[in-house]
């Protein structure tokens, strides 16, 4: 496949001239870019540049609104929501990050309800950048229907991700991202683009039966990881994003979506917890001794090792996209 090599910046403003060139305002485009730019920087390219067309679609059809103004409202100690005003996720994220941190700080522990929010990306920058503020933290996010209940065939639930983060003692944070899909989506849409089959357990075909073809799992079901147990967290996931904060389950949000192939509306929750107020001043301490016996054992590594990895060779070395999707990027942007 022809590539081509980018700059961080240059993989940022690429994002943003598509984005301004189909509805958003510089505010709403500058967030929705650097999530995607640091998904490349992470070598996360299923959540990178990958999904600018998805979202330039449904800003097209006018089901992300483009001059989405987020709005942080204290529902009590411990409760955070933000009004995502059918906006992209990263700008209600960020809108409620600071008063998220303060309410843990001040309780212990708090949480952000996100409501009718479009969340098109990864699900680990939520977490990461309250690790890197001393929180420990969890993500949930709900989705479409993609993927069958434990032992079901058709579509039910989606892939209905969660992540979790704690911080380091170098202030960095260890991180982890799944969904409970055994692949997630943006995976098996890259593996229909390169032309190459999926593991067995990935999904099943429109007919119910189990498929390595992501053509055929893409118009049919993906499987939950590990059968009833993956199933077993999508519920949950969608109990957390839809009931418990006044939005829609997986099902509901299938039903509302127009099918243009970008994100659905929905809701997220993210919760914090401040580790001196649970486990003491020498909490961080003891998690890097946990982490440090983990490595000690050969073959075992720490969630989030790849990324890391591919995170320091990004400012050298760049990144890199297909030619076609470059072009497909630059057609959106008006170029």
């Amino acid at each position: 496949m022809d590539e081509i090599r980018l700059t961080l910046d240059e993989a940022h403003d690429l994002a943003v001239k598509a984005l301004m060139a189909n509805g958003c305002d510089q505010r709403n485009a500058d967030a929705t870019a650097r999530n995607m730019a640091g998904a490349e920087r992470d070598g996360c390219k299923s959540h990178g540049l990958f999904r600018v067309p998805g979202y330039v679609k449904s800003l097209k059809a006018g089901k992300i609104n483009g001059h989405a103004d987020p709005k942080a409202e204290r529902l009590g100690p411990c409760v955070v929501r933000v009004e995502a005003d059918r906006g992209m996720a990263p700008l209600a994220i960020e809108v409620g990050r600071a008063p998220l941190i303060d309410a843990a700080r001040e309780n212990g522990m708090a949480a952000l309800a996100i409501r009718r929010a479009h969340h098109y990306a990864a699900l680990w920058p939520e977490t990461e950048a309250l690790a890197e503020q001393g929180l420990a933290a969890m993500a949930f996010v709900n989705s479409p229907p993609y993927m069958t209940a434990a032992g079901g065939k058709t579509k039910f639930f989606g892939t209905n991700p969660m992540a979790f983060a704690y911080p380091r003692a170098d202030g960095g944070a260890m991180v982890w991202d799944q969904a409970s899909s055994m692949m997630a989506r943006g995976e098996i849409s890259i593996a229909k683009r390169d032309g190459h089959p999926l593991p067995e357990g990935a999904g099943l075909d429109p007919d119910g039966n189990p498929t390595t073809d992501p053509d055929a799992i893409l118009a049919g079901a993906q499987l939950p990881f590990g059968g009833y147990k993956g199933g077993a967290i999508a519920l949950m996931v969608d109990l957390m994003c839809g009931p418990l904060i006044g939005e829609v389950t997986s099902v509901e949000a299938g039903d509302q979506d127009n099918g243009d192939g970008g994100p659905a509306t929905g809701g997220e929750l993210i919760l914090a917890f401040d580790p001196a107020r649970f486990g003491g001043g020498d909490a961080i301490e003891r998690g890097e001794r946990l982490f440090a016996a983990m490595l000690d054992q050969e073959g075992v590594r720490l969630p989030g090792r790849r990324r890391l990895e591919a995170r320091k060779r990004t400012p050298s070395e760049g990144i890199t996209i297909p030619l076609a999707l470059h072009k497909t990027i630059l057609d959106l942007s008006g170029v």
